[in-house]
């Protein structure tokens, strides 16, 4: 795997509150978000990427220890974003001054050619391949409903005064990890020549679905250019928010522009190769011309 992030504070904040957090080797990919106008947004997406981190590195490493099958990927991600939820809650109850604070955020976890992602809020993931980009998560906000729903197109959406209203996140208030209206997972096949993008919503309200994939489009084997492409194009198109890009793509994955250039690459290789031999010709052809004409030269004398 292919994996680059880039995080961008915006133009108009006064601090960053999006977190992500990389493990090629597990295959684990986040996003957080810290809510924007709660206390400590930031302080709550910290603890998240930590929490989810020791989460999933220890039952890895349980794992690793013992004969007994690790937990599926699902069951995982489950206890992971909800030992986050319920440690940022127990923390905000503790100091009054962080009261209130919450994050949103996307986790992915990919094995064995399977992606399962968990969900809570307006962060999203987008799955690409073969040219097409599909958006897999459900934003968890009026506008983002009313976007999936046709009833908006993307452009109201991004400009939509309610943008930054979300009806779940992760810390307000405890959560278990079976509850029907907190985490939403959902599983695809990942194959070698796909890419995921996670991001906050910091990108996507300010850069555009045909825009995302024309900079993914030139893809060139640098994931983390990739990533830091789209959080200047956010920046670059008003930087309202704070804005993430984490950028994953697989082992065989080719955008077009990079095949572009190989194909010239090639093309120009082929034609070098073709010019050499065609001067080793012209030169083999004329010395078999002057063979010949010192041979008939010799047969008259």
């Amino acid at each position: 795997m292919n994996a680059g992030a880039a995080t961008d504070c915006g133009l108009l904040r006064a601090r960053n509150e999006d977190r992500y957090w990389i493990d090629e080797g597990r295959g684990a990919f986040l996003v957080v978000d810290g809510v924007g106008g709660h206390a400590a947004g930031d302080l709550a997406a910290e603890i998240a990427v930590s929490e989810i981190r020791e989460s999933l590195c220890g039952a890895g490493d349980f794992a690793c220890q013992s004969e007994s099958p690790q937990p599926p990927a699902e069951d995982r991600i489950r206890a992971a974003i909800t030992r986050a939820n319920n440690r940022i809650f127990e923390f905000a109850q503790e100091d009054p001054a962080c009261r209130g604070m919450a994050c949103v955020l996307t986790l992915a976890v990919l094995e064995d050619g399977e992606l399962t992602l968990g969900h809570v809020g307006d962060s999203r993931l987008y799955l690409v391949w073969r040219g097409a980009m599909r958006k897999l998560t459900s934003d968890h906000s009026p506008v983002g409903q009313e976007e999936e729903a046709g009833v908006l197109s993307e452009e109201e959406a991004m400009s939509d005064s309610r943008r930054n209203a979300i009806f779940r996140d992760v810390g307000s208030q405890p959560r278990c990890a079976v509850e029907e209206d907190f985490i939403d997972i959902r599983k695809c096949r990942f194959r070698l020549d796909a890419a995921i993008l996670l991001c906050s919503d910091g990108l996507t309200d300010q850069v555009t679905a045909a825009q995302v994939r024309e900079i993914i489009a030139r893809y060139d084997g640098d994931a983390e250019r990739v990533a830091g492409e789209l959080v200047m194009a956010a920046r670059s198109a008003g930087g309202k928010d704070n804005a993430t890009a984490l950028f994953v793509a697989g082992p065989e994955f080719r955008a077009r522009a990079h095949v572009t250039r190989l194909r010239q690459s090639a093309s120009n290789t082929r034609g070098r190769r073709y010019g050499v031999l065609g001067r080793l010709a012209y030169l083999a052809y004329g010395l078999l011309l002057g063979m010949l004409v010192w041979a008939v030269l010799r047969a008259r004398g």
